[in-house]
């Protein structure tokens, strides 16, 4: 594949363990080109690929294992063997402090080992945003007062609260007729979320979409009003990052990593989620129009485009690979 005018080159074992393993190992002894250093380091995308880190190390002298982190993968103790191979890699990644605490305090790896490294907007949506409230919205997108959440809609994933928003939606339709709630995301849980609609007397006002496209998504934060989400188990959280960048306040729960990218009350606000008064009257309150949603509104989008973009992220995984 290529990436910003670079070519990538992937091997791949047609999900043969043993022939992974073989082909990491061979990779990791492989010699670099005559006249050029070779760094000798490996990157492992997820905690269950940190025994074939380990596994290269062992075999391999000099090189240097970086694991990351991401977020529901270790709130519960990984197996064994991967939990002694997180722990005696060289660096953990982690997108936030909370999934750093995780990663210390179920996993047991050092404190020293670990390194918060915050994702970033991916810049393909970036290049969309200054257009995204200009763009045609998605057929079946409602007219009216917005509410937009993306997310995965899974009956393992409910943490997420989208079944809060439905159910704490009957307390804001009784001030505010006109709002809809809309719901961006696949998943095998959506026929149970519309069945919870229907329970609550809200289902002509909640609104599923689904297979959309990237300029489709763009466009849906573009002709929101607010952002929200009031996940109990996100270990960060791109969609705020889609929401500030759009300058939409964004709707956090106080229990995970969403407030750390948010960082209430500067770009929106956050909420117990399992407190439903509380969920409908912040939701009510940033749909109010005026100064406080024109100041959300501004303090969002400068706080993504001065943190959170490819080019801090850059910037910090240089850090973390180089610096450590």
């Amino acid at each position: 594949m290529e990436v910003a005018g670079r070519e990538i080159v992937f091997t791949g074992c047609e999900r043969a363990k043993g022939r992974f393993l073989t082909t990491a190992i061979r990779a990791a002894r492989r010699k670099a080109p005559k006249g050029k250093e070779k760094i000798k380091l490996v990157v492992a995308g997820h905690p269950n690929l940190a025994p074939v880190a380990r596994a290269m190390r062992l075999t391999t002298r000099g090189l240097k294992s970086i694991i990351c982190t991401h977020g529901v993968e270790v709130w519960e103790p990984l197996t064994r063997m991967r939990r002694y191979a997180l722990r005696r890699a060289n660096l953990v990644l982690a997108p936030s402090k909370y999934t750093a605490d995780h990663v210390c305090a179920v996993q047991g790896v050092a404190p020293g080992r670990i390194r918060v490294l915050p994702w970033a907007l991916d810049p393909q949506f970036e290049a969309l945003a200054p257009n995204a409230g200009k763009t045609p919205t998605p057929a079946n997108f409602p007219e009216g007062r917005v509410v937009l959440t993306v997310g995965r809609w899974r009956a393992d994933e409910r943490y997420k609260g989208m079944d809060t928003l439905i159910t704490a939606l009957p307390r804001l339709l009784s001030r505010w007729p006109e709002v809809e709630l809309v719901a961006v995301g696949e998943g095998d849980d959506r026929q149970w979320l519309e069945d919870l609609a229907e329970e609550n007397g809200v289902d002509r006002h909640v609104h599923f979409l689904s297979g959309l496209s990237y300029e489709q998504l763009a466009s849906c934060y573009g002709h929101c009003e607010i952002f929200a989400l009031p996940s109990k188990g996100e270990g960060f959280g791109l969609v705020y990052l889609e929401g500030m960048r759009m300058g939409r306040p964004c709707l956090v729960s106080d229990c995970d990593a969403g407030r750390e990218v948010v960082n209430p009350p500067e770009a929106g606000l956050a909420v117990n989620p399992d407190n439903l008064e509380q969920v409908a009257d912040a939701v009510q309150r940033m749909l109010t129009p005026g100064a406080e949603w024109d100041d959300w509104s501004s303090r969002a989008r400068a706080r993504c485009e001065t943190r959170f973009t490819a080019d801090h992220f850059r910037q910090r995984l240089i850090s973390a690979l180089f610096d450590e």
